[in-house]
């Protein structure tokens, strides 16, 4: 709410694991693809799938405005003297433009899980310690829960909390206060027909239904392990997911500003989610946001 960090971010961003990629035969597919996006007139791209801070460089090179973000950097891959150089070589070399998200990740995808609060706090401490500190308004926690959403306001620049609601982002806006930026991503599905557009939704949301961080967090919020069944209730899919029309997709991004985002990381969801660059999708919802008129 009005820090430099909800500045650099902008309004809105899109969240991609694709647009992390470092394999060779996409390298000029991911440049044209993230150039794109700045022109568009998206503030951020966060770069899913347990992203470096390295990671960021090819799409940083790739433009001149775009702020860069990892959405996250697992605590659990590289230790915090590293991830504090990497951070300060990669924005040194870019103008400032890399935000580091940090996130415990989940017990399921690393033999290391244990007391994910205290090792994030140890972690930042450790980066807090480093030769070349990672300044805490430049990172932000991928909090759900009450702890590490405080922990965000209190030693990072905000939170970015992944598959949530918009009672969750008026409940997480509520304890960070409003000095804190919060930035949480929203998956949406692309298409007018409600039922294509929801088995769309379930085939990719099933496989975060078996990590417990985030159904813990959705039982919080009030749904219950039935709407957990064959990719999620259509319930369950209308609150974590914007379905639809272009404009329907807009009113669902305005809920969450509404609920005290200061900026949404959208991420597009169709057929083939971890093959396919929506380019167009891109392009249809910053006509949609007004993301052109907007700067």
């Amino acid at each position: 709410m009005g820090t430099q960090l909800t500045e650099d971010l902008g309004r809105v961003g899109v969240w991609s694991g694709l647009l992390a990629s470092d394999e060779p035969a996409r390298r000029d597919e991911i440049t044209e693809a993230v150039a794109e996006l700045e022109e568009l007139g998206y503030g951020t791209l966060w770069l899913g799938g347990s992203a470096t801070p390295r990671q960021a460089v090819h799409a940083l090179a790739a433009t001149s405005r775009l702020t860069v973000a990892t959405g996250i950097t697992s605590i659990w891959n590289d230790g915090p003297a590293d991830v504090a150089r990497a951070s300060a070589e990669v924005n040194r070399a870019y103008g400032g433009r890399f935000v580091l998200g940090l996130g415990v990740s989940h017990g399921p995808l690393h033999r290391e899980y244990h007391r994910p609060y205290s090792a994030m706090r140890d972690f930042l401490d450790g980066l807090d310690a480093a030769e070349e500190p990672v300044p805490a308004e430049r990172r932000v926690l991928a909090a759900l829960g009450p702890k590490m959403l405080a922990l965000a306001a209190e030693r990072t620049g905000g939170a970015h909390p992944y598959l949530v609601t918009a009672d969750h982002v008026a409940q997480a806006r509520e304890r960070l206060g409003d000095g804190a930026t919060l930035a949480p991503e929203l998956k949406v599905v692309l298409d007018p027909d409600l039922a294509s557009a929801r088995a769309t939704a379930r085939a990719y949301l099933g496989m975060y239904l078996k990590l417990p961080n985030y159904t813990n967090n959705l039982l919080r919020l009030g749904f219950t392990e039935d709407d957990f069944a064959s990719g999620g209730s259509d319930r369950l899919l209308d609150a974590v997911y914007g379905l639809g029309n272009a404009e329907a997709v807009r009113d669902k991004v305005e809920q969450f500003f509404a609920a005290g985002a200061d900026h949404v990381a959208v991420q597009v969801v169709n057929d083939n989610p971890r093959t396919d660059i929506p380019r167009a999708a891109y392009r249809t919802l910053a006509e949609a946001l007004s993301l052109g008129s907007a700067g």
